[in-house]
């Protein structure tokens, strides 16, 4: 299946994620995606993880796909499940042709992906062919508890199954309002839905890039990331992550 790229009309908002770790006492539970993920020592806006992945994921024309052979090619050395790279690529895809002065790179995506639901195999679940858990991701209660930030209800429960508060929903982890604002249909069935990796790497994507910021330094990277959560250690665990993925597929090139 070659993906259809899409843009996607952006309007200004923000992420609040499903946990905010602000010292090491924070810590999420075990079974939680990052749990085992080490934040590795590199200052906020010092570096971007390396961008070594030459060859890059291209889009699919006609015959063989050249996005899922470069999918099924990296997904043994990355320890990341094919289905969720073609989404990854995708989305890196799209915004070459996009947003081409950001240079966002797959990796990245890939590394906030781990963190947040495991590529979408988080509790269990399986990430199906046509990118959606086999159950759906649905984050703690926003209630305000300690580490959790307090979101009333904005769906109505609609998306995250939740009348009276928010819950941060599907593999990237959105919430319901932000999902409205930066809803992008990644893989052109017609709908936008936060469970399905495709439509939530293109929104992602799309969210790191806002702003005219150049994933491909320091500064843009960290700026980025930190947006996405305002978290050292959950920009360090990311950093070491799309790092260490770029140079596990520079390896294979």
């Amino acid at each position: 299946m070659t993906l259809v790229l899409l843009a996607v009309v952006l309007a200004a908002a923000g992420f609040w994620l499903l946990r905010l770790t602000t010292a090491p006492a924070d810590r999420p539970a075990a079974d939680a995606p990052a749990w085992n993920v080490p934040a590795v020592q590199v200052e906020p806006g010092s570096a971007a993880p390396a961008d070594l992945t030459e060859p890059r994921p291209q889009a699919g024309t006609a015959g063989a796909d050249p996005l899922r052979a470069w999918a099924d090619r990296m997904a043994g050395p990355t320890g990341i499940p094919a289905r969720a790279l073609l989404a990854y690529g995708n989305a890196e895809i799209v915004l070459r042709s996009t947003g081409p002065g950001c240079r966002l790179s797959w990796a990245t995506l890939a590394g906030i992906g781990r963190v947040e639901s495991n590529h979408g195999q988080y509790g269990g679940a399986t990430l199906g062919a046509d990118g959606r858990p086999s159950k759906p991701v649905i984050g703690v209660p926003l209630d305000g508890s300690a580490g959790v930030r307090a979101v009333p209800d904005t769906d109505g429960g609609a998306l995250d199954g939740d009348a009276a508060l928010d819950r941060a929903v599907g593999p990237m982890q959105f919430i319901p309002s932000t999902w409205r604002a930066w809803a992008a249909d990644g893989n052109s069935d017609g709908r936008a839905d936060p469970q399905q990796l495709d439509d939530a790497a293109l929104s992602a994507a799309r969210y790191l890039c806002a702003g005219g910021r150049d994933l491909a330094t320091g500064a843009g990277w960290w700026a980025g990331v930190l947006s996405y959560n305002n978290s050292v250690p959950y920009g360090q665990k990311v950093f070491g992550l799309a790092d260490g993925y770029a140079r596990t597929a520079a390896a294979m090139a």
